[in-house]
């Protein structure tokens, strides 16, 4: 009778969905749950972490230049990034979505390339771009009677460089959302809008883009996340160089932390883009979740 019972038990919707999610859940709990806390512990310890020392490492970064133009880096990084990439993202969707559907095909699989190859490995094909001795770039810039550029070694070159690179990675992820969020859009609307004498524009900024509010949103929040985060174009190409002026806070937090052997500070360091993102996330998602209540 109990195993009967037990049966029944599990056989319910809400705790068989939980037992589909478990290994999952495990996996969050383990990989990310886990060292978020222990590196919050991490945090308030101090060098050879044998002595507690709360906020200190907190205080110390706050009174260094170099962290702080770490943050300004992140933030520019960040913000003139997703807006390309979004941009971008945003007229190849509507570029592809416009072409008969079985040429799509190929258009979608060429454009995703990009995002398909590892970052770390196309990133280096950049580097090679890049570099000054090997730069197929200033090749062929010589051939065409203009001054080498400094891809990699002046600070206004190197950051150009690294948001390139990130844009041309991380458009084809907005241009996949995009096209996802356009085929859900009803034919029928835009019908509606030519017969009533609606122009391009018109659609787009009464269809289109209200449609795609919920999508946009979450993909840049998605977008922002990973490249405030983002470790290896910068690792690949700069270091962080030069001399401090292309560091971003997963990068900065590995030159203290691992590099310089001072695991708490590197710990400080991750740890400061919780609360800017955590509090990004929660407006995004609170406008989200408001619009789909309103539908």
């Amino acid at each position: 009778m109990k195993i009967n019972n037990l049966f029944i038990w599990l056989k319910q919707k809400p705790r068989i969905a939980f037992f589909m999610c478990l290994p999952l859940i495990l996996m969050v709990a383990c990989l990310i749950i886990y060292p978020f806390f222990y590196s919050i512990f991490l945090a308030t310890l101090n060098k050879a972490e044998t002595k507690f020392v709360g906020f200190a490492n907190f205080l110390f970064l706050f009174k260094r230049e170099t962290f702080w133009l770490v943050v300004q880096q992140s933030i520019f990084f960040a913000l003139v990034a997703v807006f390309f990439k979004a941009l971008i993202g945003f007229i190849a969707a509507h570029s592809i979505n416009a072409i008969p559907s079985k040429g799509q095909r190929k258009w979608r699989g060429m454009l995703l390339i990009p995002w398909v190859i590892p970052p770390a490995l196309s990133t280096l094909g950049w580097w090679w771009l890049f570099e000054p001795t090997y730069s197929a770039l200033n090749w062929l810039l010589e051939k065409l009677s203009i001054d080498a550029i400094p891809w990699l070694s002046e600070t206004f070159w190197a950051r150009f460089s690294i948001i390139l690179v990130n844009i041309w990675v991380g458009a084809p992820f907005f241009l996949i959302m995009y096209l996802a969020a356009l085929k859900s859009i009803p034919e029928d609307l835009y019908e509606a809008a030519s017969i009533d004498g609606a122009n391009y524009w018109q659609k787009l900024f009464f269809i289109t883009l209200p449609m795609m509010k919920n999508i946009i949103s979450i993909t840049i929040l998605f977008s922002i996340i990973v490249t405030f985060a983002n470790f290896d174009i910068v690792r690949v190409l700069t270091r962080g160089g030069p001399i401090d002026t292309t560091h971003l806070f997963a990068t900065y937090a590995f030159r203290v932390g691992i590099e310089s052997g001072d695991i708490p500070l590197g710990a400080a360091v991750s740890l400061f883009m919780f609360p800017v993102l955590a509090v990004l996330s929660f407006i995004i998602l609170r406008n989200v979740r408001k619009r789909t209540n309103e539908v």
